[in-house]
């Protein structure tokens, strides 16, 4: 098979666009701007396939009336983000979003800091997504690259997995290049795992224009969820134009 068949034979790449840090800024001064909506919409407008929200306990940036403005206001899907908690639980199951997915959160953290740990809470995951499933949200599991937990979210009914690529993406910021590439291995391989055992494979945190390629490039990825470094990045060329770069480094990688 010819390198232009195998490019022409991978799935379309979506792009996932994390509002979080909008909403961060607007609450830096507790008034209506930015405005996290507004920015969704120019981001369906520079073509970002969907749209990720975080709706943390603490209320840090995200707010319920952003997901309800959401919600209401946006044509493409909506990947609401979400702790296994009863009351997000709830409010996932009022507004059923295209997608929810399941990360790990701790008050303490500045972000999100790791996978879940979906081996050792697989009973308990298992009941808390069932109802989700039933009322027509894909599950997505934010999860390391590891084997255990990709098996454990297979087995819990997940339709997706999310790999954390943020341990690749501070490794190649410290220069340390050689720990870097074992971190792409494994992801590499983990996408391979999970892709065969017929779950959708998405990946994000951290990613920037220098790392999103070898990223973008892995054939099993569908979907890339990428927040912080455009907003940061959007201060300097604007919103539209920044996606627009990574959305041409995305395409390029993957022929």
């Amino acid at each position: 098979m010819t390198m232009e068949n195998t490019a022409a034979n991978l799935a379309p790449l979506r792009l996932g666009m994390n509002i979080d840090h909008v909403a961060t800024v607007r609450n830096a001064r507790g008034s209506a701007y930015p405005d996290p909506v507004r920015a969704a919409k120019l981001a369906e407008e520079a073509g970002a396939d969907g749209i990720t929200a975080h709706l943390r306990e603490d209320r840090r940036h995200i707010t319920d009336a952003d997901i309800d403005a959401l919600v209401e206001n946006l044509s493409v899907p909506l990947n609401f983000e979400m702790a296994a908690t009863p009351e997000m639980q709830a409010i996932a199951l009022r507004h059923k979003p295209h997608a929810v997915c399941i990360v790990p959160e701790k008050r303490e953290e500045r972000t999100t800091e790791g996978g879940l740990e979906v081996a050792r809470e697989e009973n308990s995951l298992a009941h808390f997504i069932a109802p989700l499933r039933e009322a027509g949200s894909r599950v997505s599991i934010f999860i390391a690259a590891d084997r255990a937990q990709i098996e454990a979210a297979h087995r819990i009914g997940a339709a997706v997995v999310e790999l954390h690529t943020g341990a690749y993406c501070d490794l190649h910021a410290e220069g340390n290049f050689s720990a870097r590439d074992d971190e792409l291995k494994r992801l590499t391989d983990m996408a391979d795992f999970a892709n065969h055992l017929g779950l959708e494979v998405h990946a994000g945190h951290g990613l920037t224009y220098d790392t999103v390629q070898p990223i973008a490039a892995l054939p099993q990825i569908v979907e890339l969820n990428i927040g912080h470094f455009l907003i940061g990045e959007s201060i300097f060329r604007g919103l539209k134009p920044a996606i627009h770069e990574m959305r041409r480094l995305m395409n390029e990688a993957r022929g």
